[in-house]
């Protein structure tokens, strides 16, 4: 009888459990049994109620701050090791402290890199995730990573719109390059925002590169935190003359007063997904489900086929 390779085991951290339960549905698989055990002073402990021994496991998390987030993950990945899983995949939708990938000042740590290693050390064999904050990321790893991107979410959607005058804009120069990927799969132009930065998270001035007037915008983004930046674009945006301005971004991470400010600004949608579990407080919020496309690589790569599809624009 030929060899029947035995499903893998989807587990999933606590910030991310109705996720993993989506994707695990997905799969066509239950979300794996593993409990918290919580010390009074804060001190957690996993532990998986069921022999991975041998087996493929999937555990799910995103690594959004705090930074309990992030150590969940990495005594997940810890505990799978010691229990003799044989391969520890760690399927992070977000991949967070990503901003910190270089040194952009002296002093300063590369905690991208850092986490990278803490990653591995704990016993990640393999590490998928979706729109990481840079490119070079992937770099820091030494175990195989899939990149993923959400443009295979987006792109169906935005051309479902059937937008005329359709213009892609990049909030910021670091995001030309997926402007640009955006705006050939949909032959649309592109605009490019130049800003400058008081500090993190304050922006200072913003220009504008392109013509807008008369046009429907969709901005384009790994990430939204405050929304200072997306709001303030597209406010200049209606100011030069734009019919309309949507924004799409990966990661919801919408901190602080982020809810308001997009309420209260001319973004006529925001187009987020799941990644990050998100509390919908303005009724400009639209979540897509990453669920199924995880769910579709993990199946791919448990069966040793192709994921290619997956990584383009």
């Amino acid at each position: 009888m030929p060899y029947q390779v035995p499903e893998p085991k989807i587990f999933a951290c606590t910030q991310s459990t109705e996720l993993g339960k989506k994707i695990a549905a997905k799969y066509g698989a239950d979300l794996g049994n593993v409990i918290f055990s919580r010390y009074s002073d804060g001190e957690f402990q996993p532990s998986f109620e069921e022999s991975i021994r041998g087996a493929r496991i999937f555990v799910i998390g995103s690594t959004h701050p705090g930074s309990e987030n992030l150590m969940e993950m990495l005594l997940m990945l810890d505990a799978a090791k010691r229990a003799s899983a044989r391969h520890i995949t760690a399927v992070m939708p977000y991949f967070g402290w990503a901003r910190q990938d270089r040194k952009d000042k002296p002093r300063v740590p590369i905690a991208a890199k850092l986490i990278a290693k803490m990653l591995e050390t704990a016993g990640a064999t393999r590490i998928i995730t979706m729109d990481l904050h840079a490119d070079q990321i992937q770099g820091f790893f030494e175990k195989p990573v899939d990149h993923l991107f959400a443009s295979t979410l987006f792109l169906p959607y935005l051309k479902n719109l059937s937008l005329e005058n359709l213009c892609i804009a990049s909030p910021d120069m670091g995001g030309s390059k997926r402007a640009y990927a955006y705006s050939k799969a949909l032959e649309s132009d592109v605009v490019i925002c130049y800003k400058q930065r008081a500090k993190a998270n304050v922006i200072e001035k913003m220009e504008l590169i392109g013509e807008v007037e008369g046009k429907n915008v969709v901005l384009v983004d790994d990430m939204v935190d405050t929304a200072g930046t997306l709001t303030k674009a597209a406010d200049l945006m209606i100011e030069r003359g734009a019919q309309s301005v949507r924004a799409i971004t990966t990661h919801g991470l919408l901190s602080g007063d982020a809810h308001e400010k997009i309420e209260k600004s001319k973004l006529k949608e925001l187009i987020i997904t799941d990644s990050i579990p998100t509390k919908k407080e303005s009724g400009k919020i639209r979540i897509l489900s990453c669920a199924g496309l995880f769910a579709d690589v993990m199946h791919r790569v448990h069966h040793n086929t192709s994921i290619s599809s997956k990584f383009l624009m």
